[in-house]
């Protein structure tokens, strides 16, 4: 398995909600969201999105990934944004998932556009989201060939969010997977070798080998040397080139992933602490217990009560 896959078997998109918007004249509005990936589908006409440090345009056919922004303002074409109002109080009371917006001017509707927001699970995908452009594809070349994936996705996404029919936000939810990896590797593809982004590491044909290694096995009591000879390097070069290009040592690295995938497990999982400890390489309850403490403040234990009590609130 490669790199990114391997990357993401445990990033997992969940609460999918999906609205088509109809906007009519020179329509704006804004939304806030937290700890949200959002996707736009543009079904015709056009409009514009600002998300404060990435403005963009859109016309009918085109997706967008908004992965990590706090706000957002969208705006019909040939207008503007400063008097947008929140959308966030009618989303939330939609029950028809359909909204009409209708702005200064009249006139039939100029942009049709399905929305879907997603949650995420933040200790898995935070590393990933930390390192992405505020708007994704950053290009938008129609003659592109990397994007023709998208455009089958969008055609089969949007057929499944017209119908009503059993099942329909899993299958909205497993698509809206599928657009976020295709953007994922379309940007990473496109990442120039000077960058100092750390997904680069994905298409280094030496470095992906030990990343998809390290997630694929994260029990395994890894050594440099080991993880070097998975790369195909020596020692002193494989160590020398992912600090380089990841931004740290490997096991620094692998320290970071399992306790991240540690505190998954006891959020999610029912697994003993003993049981995670081991699962996620560590030898002994404690070494795990004083290694999770540093970085999360509290242990496992604590830590897991206080999930629990959260989400009963």
């Amino acid at each position: 398995m490669d790199a990114l896959s391997v990357l993401l078997q445990n990033v997992h998109l969940f609460e999918t909600k999906y609205y088509r918007l109809n906007g009519t004249g020179n329509w704006s509005y804004s939304i806030t969201r937290k700890d949200t990936i959002l996707f736009y589908l543009v079904m015709s006409g056009g409009f514009c999105i600002d998300v404060g440090n990435g403005l963009r345009e859109a016309r009918a056919g085109d997706m967008i990934m908004i992965p990590n922004a706090h706000k957002h303002v969208s705006y019909a074409l040939n207008h503007h944004g400063d008097v947008a109002e929140s959308l966030d109080e009618l989303l939330s009371n939609c029950t028809e998932r359909t909204l009409d917006i209708d702005g200064d001017g009249d006139g039939d509707p100029n942009s049709s556009l399905i929305l879907i927001e997603c949650k995420y699970d933040k200790e898995m995908i935070n590393p990933l989201l930390s390192v992405l452009p505020p708007i994704l594809p950053e290009l938008n070349d129609a003659a592109d060939g990397r994007f023709e994936v998208i455009d089958v996705e969008i055609k089969l996404l949007t057929l499944e969010a017209e119908r009503e029919r059993m099942g329909k936000t899993a299958v909205i939810n497993h698509w809206a997977s599928i657009m976020m990896i295709e953007c994922l590797r379309v940007y990473i593809e496109s990442l120039p070798e000077a960058t100092e982004n750390w997904l680069k590491a994905m298409k280094d044909p030496f470095l992906t080998k030990a990343l998809a290694a390290m997630h694929g096995a994260p029990s395994e009591s890894w050594t440099i040397h080991q993880l070097a000879e998975v790369a195909g390097m020596s020692r002193s070069s494989f160590a020398q080139r992912f600090k380089d290009t990841v931004g740290m040592p490997p096991l620094t690295y692998l320290i970071d992933y399992r306790l991240r995938l540690a505190a998954r497990y006891l959020r999610l999982q029912q697994n003993s602490i003993s049981r995670i400890s081991e699962m996620v390489g560590y030898a002994s309850d404690s070494t795990f217990s004083q290694a999770f403490k540093r970085v999360y403040g509290v242990s496992p234990k604590v830590y897991r009560q206080q999930y629990r009590q959260n989400n009963l609130e």
